[in-house]
């Protein structure tokens, strides 16, 4: 999977700042926080694939450097008594797709912001992550904004927007931060640095398709030395036509594999040119040169405490990677009740990794496949309509403690799922999915 969502950028995460003065005035000591416990700082973060996060835990690391008490939390434990009982809060709101807000703040965005809260104790920071290419651009960090206001919290500075991790607009939060944490010895905000890596594999796996070609790529570290990872994370790619600008794609594979596989579908333009980092992998890139890759973790869609559940993954296109490296992972660790739900276009073409899902189906380490192909004419054309029509299927694998995890288009396949999702399990149970982590998407 590749995409640049409004909240996967990584050349923010470079940055490291000093910091200093301080503001006496923020120093009282505000009452506890139901979400937090003692704590003089909320950081809340609405984050979709983790940098909100990352942010967050940088945020209050750098408050706590200075001598405050603080905690970041996700704004799904968030609610109208715990911000009530606030007096200092900063928030790090991403937006997801066409300005909505991430899935972990839909309950409070659904829920608390349609409120009548008081929140006239409150003091307040916004920093709104988004990418100015969509339409609605920082929409949910500036409802957020907007919301806090009018509920009576003043604003300690007024509103941060970074667009697609602008590192002016990353220097300037760390600049109010300096005021509040009143210290220059700053944890280290530095992402990774990229290692050299060389493409060894490369095949496209749908020829004659009517999409875009799309290519497994395997790649393995120049230095020989493998990092880490889990199934759910993501590399960066820096492309050598736009290397401040890293692409991000799903790792399809799991590190006893011995390399990173990637599934990269190449982009063209009207122009006739192709995508800086798909063109790099699928083509511009020979077996002498170095690619420049980091890996970046990605928990909201790792197994985490879902590894023993049992699992529903759901997706299209070259979203199968990510659902790929899970199916991987389980099956070595030999947790068999997987169900996947695929979709592309046509059977003889798109087909991804036909051979090795149905040998997994067939030694009885998948346990369902179901399939559905858009131009082949068929009753279920996308994955959504095979969902449909397994309806008690679907809600029997819930009932079990079954996990739900979402992987490729936002808009068509993603919007799809999630609508019979509601119907078969109902808005609060699919609400109460979310709050236990059983329901997680990595949607582009």
């Amino acid at each position: 999977m590749m995409t640049i969502d409004p909240v996967r950028w990584g050349s923010a995460l470079a940055l490291v700042l000093a910091w200093g003065g301080m503001c006496a005035a923020m120093l009282r000591k505000p009452k506890a926080v139901a979400a937090t416990g003692e704590a003089d700082w909320l950081v809340v973060y609405a984050s979709q694939t983790g940098n909100a996060e990352y942010l967050a835990q940088q945020t209050a690391a750098t408050l706590t450097t200075g001598g405050l008490s603080a905690r970041a939390v996700c704004i799904s434990s968030l609610d109208e008594a715990a911000l009530a009982g606030a007096t200092r809060a900063l928030f790090i709101a991403s937006t997801y797709g066409e300005g909505d807000s991430p899935d972990t703040a839909a309950r409070f965005a659904g829920v608390t912001m349609a409120g009548n809260a008081d929140l006239s104790q409150l003091r307040y920071g916004v920093l709104a992550l988004g990418d100015s290419s969509y339409a609605h651009y920082r929409g949910f960090g500036r409802a957020l904004d907007g919301w806090l206001r009018a509920r009576g919290a003043t604003p300690l500075f007024e509103r941060i927007d970074v667009d697609r991790g602008n590192p002016d607009a990353i220097s300037a939060w760390q600049h109010q931060l300096s005021h509040l944490a009143g210290t220059s010895d700053a944890p280290d905000w530095e992402a990774p640095a990229y290692g050299d890596w060389r493409i060894v594999e490369r095949t496209q796996l749908n020829p004659g398709s009517a999409g875009g070609p799309l290519y497994r790529i395997v790649l393995q570290p120049i230095d020989g030395i493998l990092p880490d990872w889990e199934a759910g994370d993501l590399v960066q790619v820096s492309a050598p036509a736009d290397p401040a600008l890293p692409r991000e794609y799903s790792i399809a594979s799991v590190p006893p594999e011995g390399g990173i596989v990637l599934l990269v579908r190449l982009q063209r333009h009207a122009d006739g040119g192709t995508g800086a980092a798909s063109g790099w992998l699928c083509q511009g890139a020979g077996a002498g040169d170095s690619v420049a890759l980091r890996v970046r973790p990605h928990a909201r869609f790792r197994l985490g405490e879902n590894a023993r559940r049992p699992l529903i993954l759901i997706g299209n296109g070259s979203g199968l990677a990510g659902l790929r490296a899970h199916l991987k992972a389980r099956i070595n660790a030999a947790t068999l009740e997987n169900w996947l739900v695929f979709g592309e276009r046509n059977a003889n073409c798109d087909f991804l990794c036909r051979d090795e899902l149905e040998g997994w189906v067939e030694a009885g380490k998948l346990a369902r496949l179901d399939l559905a192909f858009s131009r082949d004419g068929g009753e279920t054309p996308y994955v959504q309509h095979v969902l449909a029509a397994h309806g008690d299927e679907l809600r029997a694998w819930v009932a079990r403690g079954a996990a739900i995890y979402v992987c490729g288009s936002l808009q068509g396949m993603a919007a799809g799922v999630h609508e019979v999702l509601v119907s078969a399990l109902g808005s609060e149970g699919l609400d109460e999915l979310t709050g236990q982590g059983r329901y997680r998407r990595d949607v582009y």
